[in-house]
Order: structure tokens, then sequence, then C-alpha cells
């Protein structure tokens, strides 16, 4: 009777034990998957930061008076994107995108900007990153969606706390993003 019982529990610990080597090996995963997804999406917004100088420059020489916009933009640009973290990454290109959105709009105000053919091109290899970045944007947060789903959900978070998992940021987009963009003169 008594080596049933040890029999027993023996199989509830090692079935206990499959469990947590099953659970953090997917934790693992996921979080691999994530940083992945954001690898991604990083060298796509780096495309769009180094994308930037030009295009603020060949607005510069037709919009001297909207110079706050402009300014904005290159602040936001100034510090060095390799020694951002992640969260800095999202958070200044959350903010980079409503400049773009603005300067964008400022060249719909200048026709001699839009036709200018620097700016066109300019403009299409933007638009083209933008798309890239929106799609890859797409993927990390569905990655982040499971990952924290995982770190959430019982009882797989007890293995998440265990190991020191944390949720992860989304990618998404700030309030003043959703709103029209205004161009006033």
């Amino acid at each position: 009777m008594t080596v049933y019982i040890i029999i027993g529990i023996i199989i509830f610990l090692v079935l206990i034990l499959l469990y947590v080597l099953t659970t953090y090996n997917s934790l693992v995963r996921l979080k691999n998957k994530v940083e992945e997804a954001f690898s991604t999406m990083d060298v796509y917004l780096k495309k769009r930061w180094d994308l930037i100088p030009n295009l603020v420059e060949t607005v510069k020489g037709y919009a001297k008076h909207e110079k706050d916009t402009l300014r904005e933009v290159i602040e936001m640009r100034n510090v060095p994107y390799d020694s951002m973290n992640t969260e800095d990454k999202i958070d200044v290109n959350n903010k980079l995108s409503r400049g773009i959105m603005n300067i964008m709009a400022l060249a719909e105000a200048y026709p001699d900007l839009k036709a200018n053919e620097n700016f066109k091109d300019l403009s299409n290899q933007l638009t083209k990153v933008e798309e890239d970045i929106a799609n890859s944007r797409k993927y990390y947060n569905g990655c982040v969606r499971m990952i924290n789903d995982k770190i959430a959900m019982f009882p797989s978070n007890i293995i998440a706390n265990m190991f020191g998992f944390k949720k992860q940021v989304m990618f998404e987009i700030n309030e003043t993003e959703r709103e029209n963009v205004k161009v006033e003169f």
C-alpha cells in the first residue's frame, strides 16, 4: 500500500515538473518571438529614422515659416537611435509618427513642394516604410499579446512569476495620433 502511495507521489511530482518545464520553455519561446518581432520592426523604424532628416531638409526650403513643426521632428531625432531601449523607441516613434503626419500635411499646403521630385521620392519611400512598420507592428503586437496572455493566465502565471517573466509593452498609437492633423497659417 505504501509503495503505491510513493509511486503516486513520484508520478505526481514528475507531472508537475513536466508542466513547469513545458510552461517555462513556451514562455522562453514567446519571449524570443517578441524580441524577433521587435527586431524586425526596429529595422523599419530605423529606416524611417534615417529618412526623416532628408525629408525635413527638403521641406525646410519651401516652408520657412513652419519652423516649429520641423524643429519638433528634429529634436525628437537628436537622441541616438541605438542608445534607446525598446520602450523609448516605441515612445519616440509614436511622437515621430505625429510629426511626419504634420510634415505631410504641410506638403499639401505647398504645391511647389508636392511637385518637387526629391520630396516625391522621399514621400514614396516613407509611405513604403510606414506600410512595413504597420505590418511589423501587427506581428509584434500579436506576439506581445500571446506572451502577455500566458503570463497572466492561471496556472502559467505562477511559473512566469517564479522565473521573472514580465508583461511586454504593446506598440500602440497615442490619442493625439488619432486626431486629424490641423494645418494653420
